[in-house]
């Protein structure tokens, strides 16, 4: 949620690279964005710098003096708008070399550009952007009042601004950043900057931030795919540090002491293509289109399943967490743990973790599953999994994510960046390590790879030709309701399948145990009403076909997806039989119908309306 992305360096043109930049990170989900530039500071800076070459602060940094100060007649200038970014533009802001800039997922005050980021101290020369929720901003806000200051928005972000201006008045600046982060309460990240300080400081607990270094230049974003244009040497900054980001240095110190630590630089392995849409009208299409490659890939290297399944023999009670998509994931592992190993994995959803804890010993083992790595239920769940003790093992598809930091074991996905909001790759990704990861179990690694390799072969058929699915999308578009059942892996299939439909096409959709139709959702079905039924070939074949026929005999408009046609169906998609693999060409067809039916109802499957790719507050 909220987007964050800062440039300082030699070029002149900050404000449109920061613009791009946020562009980039529009899958996060945001209501409104703002830029902000010191435009004269560049100059300033280098004709100080001139006049009195080799004076340093205590940071090791010119001083902008007192005169200097006075004499300066531009202070920051901000842009805001309400609603979509895409088209935006900021020719109309001064040159500037450095800048930065916000998407802003409304919690506190209503979707206005007042509240809008980023946000300014009273003497408009400290901005502030911000993510996440200051728990105790009424507190201090109250007591900032009290002070003097006066407040022009509704949002928890300004106390931090007034709080960095109050601690300024005795200290540097980005002391003064870091005694005031250590005021507020909460899971934050911000950044701020000052018009007398060519730095973009920033601190982190809980929502991601990551740096990136260029040449002679530098930048910090929320996500490291926003920084692909520009840059693979990034770090990612942990829990508790702060930045101090320079046109030709970086510092990292922790938040609380202020004493340095130690630069980490990491390298990504994603490529600029990869985050781009190419020719596809959609990245969700794209996406969906990319899952072959990333299975192929999976199936092409087994040493991460081995090593973690020996860790897995060794656990006493292992468990698997994710939320939403990932969740499912997790709940088709317990099937193919149970199938394909004959070994009794938990699952539980990330939010209800918490409760399932009393469980943990040291010698249990979670399997924590996160596209993103920064999911805030997931990370909860996982820092109090390590309190009691137990091991973790992240699967995640975010080198250097928190997630990936956190854990004992890393398992990374593989998948590239993923930028629609409904994650697609990702979701295929993690199934297809769990079937190595099921078979390495077993002792028959091969016989995974070989299962993986059909569900690929079945999958490119399905998205060779897609006909069939874009004339259902349209036969079913006006409809208000969907159900969808499944037994076994297409029980977790079902669930998959309505999430997509309902997160992108607005439909309600209801994912069901094909066995728990009789115990209330029949009720339900009328004539009419799309009833998606999976039936592979495998053992649940017969009892998915019998629920099938109990909608029918409702009315119900039976779309079967199956290795073969039935008389039952009103609407038949053929998927080729991959065995336990087949659960990954079934939710391709399902990624296609929801991506479809967002299609025909002008909506944009990228970025669904109330949701965010990466849910970074509670």
């Amino acid at each position: 949620m909220c987007g964050i992305f800062g440039y300082i360096g030699p070029r002149s043109d900050a404000a449109k690279i920061v613009l791009d930049g946020l562009k980039s990170l529009e899958y996060r989900g945001y209501d409104s964005w703002g830029v902000a530039i010191i435009p004269k500071l560049d100059v300033i800076l280098a004709s100080e710098h001139r006049a009195r070459p080799g004076s340093k602060n205590d940071s090791g940094h010119t001083f902008v003096s007192l005169s200097t100060r006075a004499r300066m007649t531009e202070k920051i200038v901000i842009k805001k708008r309400v609603g979509k970014i895409r088209d935006a533009t900021v020719a109309d802001m001064p040159k500037s070399s450095f800048a930065f800039g916000h998407t802003r997922w409304a919690t506190h005050g209503g979707v206005t550009e007042i509240n809008a980021h980023p946000h300014l101290d009273c003497t408009k020369t400290i901005a502030v952007v911000h993510n996440g929720i200051i728990e105790n901003y009424e507190e201090l806000k109250k007591e900032l009042l009290d002070q003097g200051h006066q407040f022009v928005s509704q949002t928890d972000t300004e106390v931090a601004a007034h709080l960095i201006e109050e601690f300024g008045k005795t200290l540097p600046f980005f002391k003064a950043v870091r005694q005031a982060f250590n005021k507020l309460a909460g899971l934050n990240a911000i950044i701020a900057i000052d018009s007398n300080n060519r730095q973009l400081v920033a601190a982190k607990n809980g929502s991601p931030l990551v740096v990136g270094f260029g040449k002679k230049e530098n930048y910090l974003a929320s996500d490291a795919a926003a920084l692909l244009p520009h840059t693979r040497t990034i770090q990612f900054l942990e829990d508790g540090k702060m930045a101090i980001v320079e046109d030709t240095n970086i510092r990292i110190q922790d938040v609380k002491t202020g004493k340095a630590k130690s630069i980490k630089k990491q390298t990504l392995d994603w490529t600029i293509a990869q985050s781009e849409k190419g020719d596809y009208p959609f990245f969700m299409l794209k996406e969906i289109y990319e899952q072959p490659d990333v299975l192929t890939s999976i199936a092409g290297n087994v040493s991460q399943a081995r090593k973690l399944a020996k860790i897995i023999k060794k656990s006493y009670g292992t468990y698997m967490v994710g939320c939403g998509t990932a969740g499912y994931a997790c709940l088709a592992g317990a099937y193919l743990f149970s199938k394909i190993a004959k070994r009794h994995v938990n699952w539980a959803i990330g939010s209800e973790f918490g409760y399932h804890l009393d469980f943990l010993t040291p010698k249990s083992l979670v399997i924590a599953l996160s596209q993103s790595g920064e999911t805030m239920d997931i990370l909860e769940s996982v820092k109090k999994a390590k309190e009691k003790g137990a091991k973790i093992a992240a699967l995640t598809n975010v080198l250097g994510s928190t997630l990936y930091r956190l854990s004992d074991y890393k398992l990374l996905v593989g998948a590239g960046p993923e930028k629609s909001v409904a994650s697609t790759k990702d979701f295929t990704g993690k199934l297809g390590h769990l079937i190595l990861l099921s078979y390495a179990l077993a002792g028959n690694i091969d016989e995974g790879q070989k299962v993986l390799k059909q569900a690929i072969v079945s999958s490119k058929k399905i998205l060779n030709d897609t006909r069939t699915i874009e004339k259902l999308a349209h036969t079913i578009k006006d409809n208000e309701h969907v159900f969808v059942i499944g037994r076994g892996l297409s029980y977790p299939a079902s669930l998959e399948t309505a999430l997509k439909i309902k997160e992108i096409s607005y439909i309600h959709a209801e994912g069901l145990a094909a066995g728990e139709l009789k115990h209330g959702p029949l009720a339900l079905v009328e004539k009419g009403v799309p009833c998606i039924a999976f039936l592979p070939n495998d053992e649940t074949y017969g009892a998915n076909l019998a629920g099938a026929m109990e909608m029918k005999a409702r009315g119900g408009m039976i779309i079967g997806i199956s290795h073969k046609p039935h008389e039952v169906f009103d609407q038949y998609i053929e998927v080729a039989d991959a065995r336990e693999g087949t659960i990954i060409p079934n939710v391709i067809v399902a990624q296609l119908l929801a991506y479809y039916l967002s299609v025909e109802k002008g909506l944009d499957p990228d970025k669904p309306r109330n949701l965010a790719k990466s849910v970074t507050v509670k």
